[in-house]
């Protein structure tokens, strides 16, 4: 076979077959943008971390002409094969034992990127079969994943700034194959929002000021990511949270009847006992975790979020929760003392305010 690319080899390969490749691999959609540079999202970005709505977010915010440019991807490039995998959106259970538990989001309740690669790898071996380039971009600083899907045709902007596919809402990952093959672009998805307004009223912390702008100084799920002290503002609203959110996920209309036919999630990926954040050492807490995104790999930071948590959910009358925080509050960790003053604080709080509920 000449496996020498041309622009008729692609003729050989239309994007249907690569669409059932993908199908059958588990993604629930798949299309194709050009590569070029993302202007309009380049100046979005350019301004939202002029006006600090980043938070100090990194990601595609650190060099933002590189991560709309994805033609650095790949020397020739020409077209961006997007992926969506699926991931479960439906109700999980509370554990029923009666210890504090920490919400995870569902995105991070499985290897759902792992996944997601192996999918787009079987897709990309396709590509490279007929001769053409192909590198699989995931979870990466050098592009822009959700504009990428956006002219794919995978779905539309929501309002609380995720990309909503059909069938399947925002329930999804994203990545993408960067290749030199000239594939035709996708037909673009109609935004599917209208004058809908939940997900921009169901946010916690009013972090979505605008319908798709997302400032990330109240966004939850950014701020359990984020270094140092949590914004003491924002830590009632934290609830159980441990690790992301999915608030405006749940309340949207399109996600909420996409996660009806979703991937059933265990509970025991998302709770997490809290008590076990703060008894566990480090290396048992990277074991467990590390496929979270965690400030400097430091696990500590679990434990933050931890305390937090056990000041808004856990029993206040229970004494031996209340041991374990007051010995983080006395401890040398000035972080990890605060937040466990702040815990101690809360229960003292939430005592008060169940016992006049009782008076």
């Amino acid at each position: 076979m000449n496996n020498e690319p041309s622009d008729d080899v692609v003729e050989d390969l239309p994007i249907g077959d690569l669409r059932s490749v993908a199908l059958a691999a588990g993604l629930v959609a798949l299309g194709v943008a050009v590569v070029e540079p993302f202007v309009d999202t380049l100046a979005i970005l350019e301004q939202r971390k002029a006006e600090g709505l980043h938070g100090g977010m990194q990601f595609t915010y650190r060099d933002p002409k590189r991560s709309t440019d994805p033609a650095r991807l790949l020397p020739g490039a020409r077209s961006l094969v997007v992926g969506a995998w699926p991931y479960a959106g439906g109700d999980v259970d509370r554990p029923v034992d009666g210890a504090p538990h920490g919400r995870v989001a569902r995105y991070a309740t499985g290897d759902h990127y792992g996944a997601l690669r192996q999918a787009l790898e079987l897709v990309a071996d396709r590509i490279r079969a007929v001769g053409f380039a192909a590198r699989v971009v995931i979870d990466d600083n050098g592009l822009v994943d959700r504009a990428a899907a956006q002219r794919a045709g995978i779905g539309w902007f929501g309002h609380n700034a995720n990309i909503l596919v059909p069938g399947h809402g925002s329930w999804v990952v994203l990545g993408a194959i960067v290749t030199d093959a000239p594939f035709a672009e996708s037909e673009p998805v109609p935004d599917g929002c209208g004058s809908c307004r939940r997900c921009l009223d169901g946010c916690p912390t009013g972090a979505i000021i605008a319908p798709g702008v997302v400032d990330a100084r109240r966004c939850l799920a950014w701020l359990v990511q984020a270094p140092g002290s949590f914004p003491i503002e924002h830590r009632v609203a934290l609830g159980d949270r441990i690790y992301g959110c999915d608030d405006c996920q749940e309340v949207c209309p399109p996600s909420r009847r996409g996660s009806q036919g979703a991937i059933p999630v265990a509970p025991d990926g998302a709770w997490v006992g809290l008590m076990s954040l703060l008894d566990s050492d480090d290396a048992e807490l990277i074991e467990r975790h590390g496929r979270w995104y965690i400030p400097k790999r430091d696990p500590r930071y679990l434990r933050r979020n931890a305390l937090i948590a056990l000041g808004n959910v856990a029993d206040p009358s229970d004494g031996t929760i209340r041991s374990k925080i007051a010995a983080f509050a006395a401890s040398d960790d000035e972080m990890l003392a605060e937040h466990a003053c702040w815990a101690l604080d809360r229960l003292d709080e939430r005592s008060v305010s169940v016992g006049l509920a009782g008076a």
